[in-house]
């Protein structure tokens, strides 16, 4: 996926695109978490989805939800989501950083022949 170490580092312009891309991926997976957490709690909990995108958004941001689940099913789900929510997280944060990590140890490690 990135050049080898033997390889020039990429130029300014393919290095933003790289980052870019990486960025979409990031904002991809939380979308795609947003959307499982509202369905979630429209489904466990009978919320109207404005609602649904409050609690999940909250949840996903790391702030907690706004309302506690009155069901069974909807704590089992919210508790469920927090910790996916940690997870998506880190995965995201690992995922917008490895180019920037990649680059800087690419140019430690690059010898110019």
């Amino acid at each position: 996926m990135y050049e080898p170490r033997h390889h020039r580092p990429l130029g300014r312009s393919a290095f933003i695109r790289r980052l870019a891309s990486h960025a979409t991926a990031v904002g991809g997976i939380v979308l795609l978490s947003l959307l499982i957490g509202m369905a979630g709690y429209h489904y466990f909990e009978g919320v109207p989805w404005i609602d649904a995108f409050l609690d999940a958004a909250m949840l996903l941001g790391g702030e907690g939800p706004v309302r506690a689940p009155q069901s069974s099913a909807g704590k089992l789900f919210a508790g469920s989501y927090a910790l996916y929510s940690g997870l998506v997280f880190l995965v995201a944060l690992a995922v917008l950083i490895a180019p920037i990590v990649h680059r800087v140890l690419h140019k430690f490690h690059w010898d110019e022949k």
